[in-house]
């Protein structure tokens, strides 16, 4: 669980497609967005963290990457104006 006072940004409304709540465990999409809230790209390059740690700071989207246990790599998105953040598989983008 994340204390607030860890979280860097506001998620809004969060939504999952339907082919990631069938691909992945809900452990670990919590676990996905628990590190994406946090600051913990998970998968991206520097200059992609970079771009994250920018937009932070300015507003604009952010995106983090993550892989389950199984091997399944997923994507966490929150949008530019932090209304929703959505959970999705690579082919749902």
């Amino acid at each position: 669980m994340i204390w607030p006072s860890m979280m860097k940004f506001i998620l809004g409304e969060i939504v999952i497609t339907r082919a990631a709540l069938k691909s992945i465990p809900a452990e670990e999409i919590y676990l996905g967005i628990d590190r994406h809230v946090c600051g913990d790209w998970g998968e991206l390059s520097d200059a992609d963290r970079a771009e994250n740690e920018f937009s932070l700071l300015h507003g604009f989207r952010l995106m983090s990457v993550y892989e389950t246990k199984k091997g399944v790599r997923f994507y966490v998105l929150t949008e530019a104006d932090r209304t929703a953040t959505t959970v999705l598989l690579p082919g749902d983008y």
